[in-house]
């Protein structure tokens, strides 16, 4: 299970940070650290010294451009907020996001990223906006801002809880035979989808994207919670085709 999380960080900007990050998830088993656009370099000697000895994250570290490309291949994404945002999203606790893992990476192409942002503003609702669900650290009201090595410490911990817990009940659980049929759909998947979903409702002039009125963020919101497996997002975009292609050949309007 705790190889199939991957911690993701976006624009990080002290490489001592990273360091630390890679010694938590080391300590707690974790090995897949993946960089969006850091705003520093990730091998220095404070990195290196700040791992201590969990160095060979730093090596190993994926490096995109992206929050998207990070997570493409991910069924689960969970954004990491300390704040309520405008727009309210599924919003869980360390210890509830801990409960869901074992089913959540029961599948074989099952992966799920833990969303960590900038270490002065956080991540952007847009970002936020992308994961299927919020968790926040229910920390001191009056002294909330946490490190992000100690974020990622708390959650990565509550990650190895969850393993260990399985690992002692695997013993006596029946075997599970997946399905292809049951995949859940990636994070890349459901971007294509929702590129094609807001295409189509512009093409229908159901949506006016110079007054979006929050429709798309709303449609996320919906879609990310079903949890959709790739047959019926398969289905999805067949209808979303299938409309297209019936507006198209609709006479115009007199």
């Amino acid at each position: 299970m705790l190889e199939r999380i991957r911690i993701v960080l976006i624009g990080t900007s002290h490489p001592g940070n990273i360091g630390g990050v890679a010694r938590a998830m080391h300590n707690m088993g974790l090995a897949d650290l993946a960089l969006v656009a850091p705003r520093c370099e990730v091998i220095t000697q404070d990195s290196i010294s700040r791992a201590s000895g969990a160095d060979h994250l730093l090596h190993q570290a994926s490096v995109h451009a992206s929050l998207e490309e990070a997570v493409a291949d991910c069924t689960l994404a969970v954004g990491a907020s300390a704040r309520s945002r405008t727009l309210p999203w599924p919003m869980l606790s360390p210890r509830e996001l801990a409960d869901r893992l074992p089913a959540e990476c029961q599948a074989a192409e099952s992966r799920v990223a833990l969303v960590f942002g900038r270490e002065d503003s956080g991540l952007t609702n847009a970002e936020l906006q992308r994961c299927h669900a919020h968790v926040h650290i229910p920390t001191n009201a009056d002294f909330s801002s946490l490190n992000l090595a100690a974020a990622v410490q708390v959650l990565a911990y509550e990650c190895r809880m969850a393993w260990l817990s399985q690992s002692d009940g695997q013993a006596d659980a029946p075997p599970t035979v997946p399905s292809d049929d049951d995949d859940l759909a990636t994070h890349a998947e459901l971007e294509r989808y929702f590129e094609h979903l807001e295409r189509t409702l512009i093409g229908i002039d159901f949506h006016d994207p110079d007054q979006p009125r929050q429709l798309m963020a709303k449609l996320r919101r919906l879609y990310l919670r079903a949890r959709p497996e790739r047959m019926e997002m398969n289905i999805l975009r067949g209808i979303l085709s299938a409309t297209e292609k019936a507006a198209n050949t609709k006479p115009p309007k007199p």
